[in-house]
């Protein structure tokens, strides 16, 4: 996947009946370009509606201040009635970090998006979870204590000032509360039982809160001296679970929220599952996703099955996701779908308007797209694809040797070497459509219009910006293919020796990217008005390919050392 960040916003409206308002803010939400709505859930009962949105930080920023504009517009709170907590048209508006993104940083995001919709829309805004400013907000339940009724008099005291906005009661809006969480799993571990009794027996067994302490003599549970019960905490932290039967399938299953999947990934939870089952005698048949997840926690659960099987993991997203699916039984009820459940995935998928990925082309497309009068793809890209093939073969020869009859006991150092080779080849997979993108960014920037000062001094800033821009993404495949050369020449020393010919391949392939980029660096440079910066990368080049070669040479004299002269 692309190196872009990419969040998710869920953010909950008051009005879980009318459709018609309900599709006006979800239009608010679509309208915002590179943003892409993933679910909307509406309750009848609850009189409120989840949306699932996810994109690049500003279009999803964007796209939630919209909906919220819109919602304040739509929705009277002096009306409403509903089963679920709630003190706002917009009643909360978290922000997730789904990839390539930290949380200190999707922080920063949900506070502008708080102060946004104070200053603009006048409302008032609470921050909570991470978000918060202090302590006392970061329970979403002490922020919208009073709920709605209340909010006229938590607003008059000085305490529960908003952290943006007025105030002041407004009782057509109300409040929000914008926070930033982490990514909430939804998922139910299925058991070959009909009985309700069990599965919740299970699910006080692993979640954080436990069960009761119960008094032996009168099966009564026990109370400390505040007339709290006193609980014995279960087996995973930041887990809560249930244990309920479901109808339409014939089974009871454990329902679990996985509420830091950093903490308590979905693999553990389920291997955990299986041993307070068979404890009591029940067996897992299978699992099931409920709503989205990000992809790492299923490339960590295909890792987490692979280790267990002493089989290497630096395989493909794709082989780590069939494995994950496999070993969590996610097939079990209906079949499992990555580009609907993984989150990375549904974005793509829905992207609009989405242009051709050269990566998403067969190999007799790229191949001819390249011969074609276009002049995109060109070198930089075909370098970098030439990179990507050199990591892949060695990334190869270290998972053969990790399978190899009679090392055993070597797997796991050739899993790390072939996890370093898939960090590489995935690496310069990526810069296969980045340099053809930098490329296209010079030809945008040379058509753009130069009839008065300001367009040409515009023009002049856009064309040296994208010019930098094609010179760094064939500098980094560079830096990329001299880098995979460690794991290259280490196959070549102490990989399978059936594969050393794949290893030398793979050094031509390397110091081939190398100089290949550095061609399309150069070319690049004398557009370039910064000298400075320029002398600065045409020294770093001649110094990586100084290396890519030196490197193929060490690691061809090795590879010719061990190939077998012909008789």
């Amino acid at each position: 996947m692309s190196g872009e960040p990419l969040i998710e916003c869920v953010p909950n409206f008051s009005e879980g009946n009318d459709l018609g308002v309900i599709k006006q803010i979800t239009d608010a939400i679509e309208s915002v370009e590179g943003v892409m709505l993933l679910d909307v859930d509406p309750g009848k009962a609850t009189n409120r509606t989840v949306v699932t949105f996810a994109g690049p930080p500003e279009p999803v920023l964007e796209a939630a201040f919209r909906a919220a504009r819109k919602a304040a517009e739509l929705i009277d709170m002096s009306k409403h009635r509903g089963a679920h907590p709630r003190f706002g048209a917009t009643d909360v508006c978290p922000l997730v970090p789904v990839a390539n993104i930290t949380m200190e940083q999707t922080v920063e995001l949900a506070r502008r998006l708080a102060r946004r919709i104070g200053e603009e829309l006048q409302i008032p805004v609470y921050c909570y979870e991470n978000a918060a400013f202090c302590e006392e907000r970061r329970n979403l339940a002490n922020v919208r204590a009073g709920e709605y009724e209340g909010l006229k008099e938590k607003l008059a005291r000085p305490e529960w000032k908003p952290d943006f906005g007025p105030a002041v009661f407004n009782p057509k809006t109300g409040a929000t509360a914008v926070g930033a969480r982490d990514f909430l799993v939804a998922y139910n571990v299925n058991l070959n039982t009909t009985s309700q009794r069990l599965a919740h027996e299970i699910a006080m067994d692993i979640r954080e809160q436990g069960r009761p302490r119960l008094d032996p003599a009168t099966g009564k549970a026990l109370r400390d001296e505040h007339g709290n019960r006193i609980m014995i905490p279960g087996s995973l932290k930041c887990v809560k679970a249930i244990g309920w039967y479901i109808r339409e399938y014939g089974v009871a299953q454990v329902s679990i929220n996985l509420t830091n999947i950093g903490v308590t990934p979905v693999h553990v939870a389920f291997d955990e599952v299986c041993r307070k089952a068979e404890a009591r005698g029940v067996r897992v048949t299978g699992s099931e996703l409920v709503g989205l997840i990000p992809l790492r926690a299923m490339l960590d659960a295909g890792r987490y099955f692979l280790r267990k099987q002493h089989r290497s993991t630096g395989v493909s997203d794709r082989e780590l996701i069939k494995i994950a699916v496999k070993s969590l039984g996610l097939n079990d009820l209906y079949p499992f779908k990555p580009e609907e459940k993984i989150v990375e995935y549904a974005v793509a998928a829905r992207k609009k308007d989405k242009k051709t990925s050269l990566l998403d082309m067969p190999l007799r497309d790229f191949v001819e797209e390249t011969a074609s009068e276009s002049p995109a793809p060109g070198g930089g890209s075909v370098s970098a694809a030439v990179g990507a093939l050199g990591a892949a073969l060695a990334t190869m020869v270290a998972n053969l040797s990790a399978a190899k009859r009679g090392w055993e006991d070597r797997w796991e150092e050739f899993s790390e070497w072939a996890e370093r080779g898939k960090r590489h080849h995935d690496e310069l997979l990526r810069l296969v459509d980045e340099d053809t993108d930098a490329f296209n960014a010079v030809m945008a920037a040379m058509g753009l219009p130069k009839n008065t000062e300001a367009e040409k001094t515009e023009r002049d800033r856009a064309i040296q910006a994208a010019t930098r821009r094609a010179i760094e993404v064939p500098l980094r495949v560079m830096e990329t293919a001299v880098s995979s050369m460690d794991v290259i020449r280490a196959m070549a020393e102490i990989g399978n020796p059936n594969s050393v010919s794949d290893a030398g391949v793979a050094a031509l392939c390397a110091r081939s990217a190398v100089m290949g980029a550095f061609l399309n660096v150069q070319i690049n440079c004398p557009s370039l008005e910064d000298k400075g910066y320029v002398a600065e990368v045409l020294e770093k080049g001649r110094e990586l390919e100084r290396r890519a070669i030196d490197l193929e040479k060490q690691i061809l004299q090795i590879v010719s050392s061990k190939l077998t002269p012909a008789a």
